[in-house]
């Protein structure tokens, strides 16, 4: 199978300072090559401050929050024909932001002459009721407008089948009562996205047509978590991380609630 990158979490969607009662509602999948380990979301031994996913391989993360109400979380871009073998790890990223005490704004500038160290990238930020993207792709700092916003391996809000697809499901599931298992059953969605529709990333029709989907399903690779953060205006933040029964791992179910300090 051709190496899609199995580090990153390849799918989010989120509305930002769009729901009467919560700045910020997330929901994303997590896709990564089955054989790769990694932990569930938790309390880091090493970083008390952080709860999140890690990766095992590398150890950063796709996703993770800090107990003073930071979130960060890293999805690949996708160009397989510029892939680095020498290139850093994308999971260090959220975890430097998070254990450093610059703003958004800051880390981002500071990171910028950087980027090119890495494979292809994007960087969501969230701060203080703001949420920041950067791409090395783009190559500039994006306070992002408020309103309902999706994330894939390609630019912020590139019209994807699958991006188009959960933005809408979401914005209709959150304009009513939901819960955070509901949100999660939105990232389950393995319906594939019809030829006519599919963009051409430079992976070949078969790998296109599989990664289509919101819930990628395929023997080695495929989203092997989903994942839902709120941030009520009091400042609680909810976390709910649902892990499917792939590549050896256990189903499950990790919820976690504080009070940003």
């Amino acid at each position: 199978m051709t190496v899609v990158s199995p580090k990153d979490m390849c799918l989010i969607v989120f509305a930002i300072n769009h729901h009467p009662d919560y700045p910020l509602i997330l929901a994303g999948n997590r896709d990564e090559f089955f054989a790769r380990p990694t932990t569930p979301a938790a309390q880091w031994q090493d970083h008390p401050a952080l709860f999140g996913g890690r990766d095992v391989h590398a150890g950063g993360t796709w996703m993770a929050l800090h107990q003073d109400g930071r979130i960060a979380s890293v999805t690949n871009y996708r160009d397989l024909k510029n892939l680095k073998d020498d290139a850093k790890s994308r999971g260090e990223l959220p975890v430097n932001y998070l254990l450093g005490s610059q703003s958004a704004n800051a880390f981002l500038a500071k990171l910028h002459p950087e980027a090119q160290l890495f494979n292809g990238f994007n960087l969501l930020l969230y701060e203080r009721k703001a949420m920041y993207h950067y791409s090395n792709y783009e190559g500039k700092i994006n306070r992002v407008t408020d309103g309902v916003h999706g994330l894939s391996n390609a630019l912020l809000d590139t019209p994807w089948p699958k991006v188009n697809r959960l933005k809408q499901a979401f914005t209709e599931a959150i304009s009513s009562d939901f819960t955070h298992a509901s949100l999660l059953d939105l990232m389950h969605d393995d319906e594939l996205a019809p030829d006519e529709q599919l963009p051409d990333t430079g992976v070949g029709y078969d790998l296109e047509k599989m990664l289509s989907a919101i819930c990628i399903r395929s023997e080695k690779y495929g989203t092997c978590s989903s994942s839902v953060i709120t941030v009520s205006k009091s400042g609680e933040i909810a976390f709910t991380e649902r892990t499917y029964p792939v590549g050896g791992r256990k189903a499950g179910e990790v919820e976690f609630r504080f009070v940003a300090k």
